[in-house]
């Protein structure tokens, strides 16, 4: 121990030992038993397994049949019948244990490798069990609190809130769909848009972007970059932050008019 090694306990290395991948409700069936052990009887009968070849064929590894049934299952529609389907390529492997102690010991050596599948005679029982969890998973549980404060301090609206009205005030207003995000705009052809966009200048000669966003439903961005190559943008002066179209483009809109 001085040196930092820990002692292994080797006296069962050579026991043959099987390793099986179980269902959950198995592993819990087990793992409640290994719980509730009664001092008297420290190892309970957990489960049986039942070998079946076939006696033409005693030395052909395929006739042999491995089943398992439950010992100690839960009642109602829990299955208690399992299919073992043994595999024979598997990479070496031993079992290791841990004591409360910190004591290591080497368990056995695994010689059979198996997965555990539901019998097809409980294939009844558990389907009913899977109604059964799922009627379960469907019932909502409601709960009850005591408000200590029974004077309604904790329901009342912190300053701040936005979006709570009171009941009685005349100044509530109807909430208005707003547009969707850029995200779900569709960009139009660019010669469709710029059509568009001429049209509206037709209307009126100064567009604010936000205008132009909704008049077209397009992304704004999208939207920028066509503004850039036709309009203006006014920085200062009665029509701050506002387009309108370049001289270019006034002349052919007015000239499009005469015509």
């Amino acid at each position: 121990m001085e040196d930092g090694r820990i002692p292994l306990e080797t006296g069962r290395a050579e026991r043959s030992v099987w390793l099986m991948k179980c269902p959950p409700v198995v592993s819990r069936s087990w793992q409640s038993s290994a719980a509730s052990t009664d001092p008297s009887n420290p190892n309970p009968v957990v489960s049986k397994v039942v070998l079946s070849l076939d006696p033409l064929r005693p030395d052909d590894p395929s006739s042999l049949q491995f089943k398992m049934e439950m010992a100690q299952m839960d009642s109602g529609n829990t299955p208690k019948s399992y299919t073992l389907n043994m595999f024979k390529d598997f990479v070496p492997m031993c079992v290791f244990s841990e004591s409360n102690q910190g004591k290591f010991s080497l368990e056995g050596k695994v010689e059979h490798k198996f997965d555990m599948e539901l019998h097809s005679e409980n294939f009844g029982d558990y389907g009913k069990l899977c109604r059964e969890r799922t009627n379960k998973a469907m019932i909502k549980t409601r709960q009850v609190q005591v408000i200590d404060n029974d004077r309604g301090v904790l329901m009342r609206p912190m300053p701040g809130m936005v979006g709570l009205v009171p009941s009685g005030s005349k100044d509530k207003k109807k909430l208005t769909p707003t547009k969707g995000s850029d995200a779900k705009r569709t960009r139009r052809d660019r010669n469709e848009l710029e059509n568009i966009i001429f049209k509206l200048f037709e209307r009126q000669p100064n567009w604010a972007l936000k205008q132009l966003v909704q008049e077209t439903d397009q992304p704004e961005q999208f939207l920028k970059e066509i503004l850039n190559d036709l309009c203006v943008y006014n920085k200062r002066g009665p029509n701050q932050g506002t387009h309108e179209l370049k001289p270019e483009y006034k002349k052919s809109t007015e000239e499009a008019d005469n015509s």
